[in-house]
């Protein structure tokens, strides 16, 4: 929100449960029971473009509601707006997309998830691609690596160890920390999926990352020196997740090149 407010836009805010304090405009939607009587399209104002992060059942990677439940309903209803005028869409994907594949990821490799989620988004964004061929509309499908700051789930590694310490915690338990990733602040990614979104552009698929590999130990002990915390780190407490590879992150130069003026 701050993001679009900084580029002088003022947003619908599409959202399952009405907000008790919203400055803009707020539209209440449960994607698997839309309105019946008001195409999609109308119901949500007719916007010029939608900047799409809903999806449920995370961050249960492997559940198969991804496939069955969260692909048909969001596609449906991504369709529907298509279909009634939408002209400029902007999804967020996933790198659980490229699956096991390690190193520098390119946008133009084969996709290979191994995760529901992943193959979840993945599919969507076949379907969309093929809905291009029938119905013209901008496409960008931003493939998020990992993010950290506020409003992220408590279950991730940042607000756990901000609640260790907060507790007087001796010992915060994580894994080995030797895997390699590509963070962002979630105020970049922000910045990063207005910037493409306003853009005008069919930009297509496009790596949302650093293209900076850190591991998690190493990111973890920044965040400890920038925030002047001591707490003892449990390296290998946790095992390595296996739907993932010990080494990659994203190559940032279509990103780059998309944001080029």
């Amino acid at each position: 929100m701050p993001e679009l407010e900084r580029r002088g836009l003022s947003p619908t805010l599409i959202v399952r449960e009405r907000l008790a304090h919203a400055e803009h405009t707020v539209v209440v939607l449960d994607l698997k029971a839309p309105p019946r009587a008001t195409p999609s399209f109308r119901f949500v104002g007719e916007p010029d473009t939608l900047i799409h992060l809903a999806w449920g059942g995370l961050p249960n990677y492997k559940s198969t509601h991804h496939v069955d439940e969260e692909l048909p309903s969001q596609f449906r209803f991504l369709e529907g707006l298509i279909k009634d005028g939408l002209k400029n869409l902007l999804v967020a994907g996933t790198c659980l997309e490229y699956g096991l594949q390690s190193g520098a990821l390119t946008e133009d490799l084969e996709t290979a998830p191994t995760t529901q989620y992943g193959i979840a988004k993945d599919s969507l964004r076949k379907q969309l691609e093929a809905l291009k061929s029938s119905v013209p509309f901008r496409l960008t499908w931003a493939r998020l690596f990992y993010s950290y700051g506020e409003g992220q789930s408590p279950n991730s590694i940042l607000p756990q160890l901000t609640s260790a310490v907060a507790r007087g915690d001796k010992t915060f338990n994580m894994s080995g920390g030797e895997q390699l990733r590509d963070y962002l602040p979630v105020t970049e990614v922000a910045r990063l999926l207005v910037a493409l979104a306003t853009n005008g552009r069919d930009n297509g698929i496009v790596n949302v990352c650093s293209g900076q590999p850190i591991s998690v130990r190493a990111l973890v002990e920044r965040w400890l020196e920038e925030n002047g915390w001591s707490i003892a780190l449990g390296l290998g407490h946790y095992p390595y997740p296996e739907y993932e590879p010990m080494a990659f992150w994203g190559d940032r130069r279509k990103l780059d090149r998309c944001l080029a003026t």
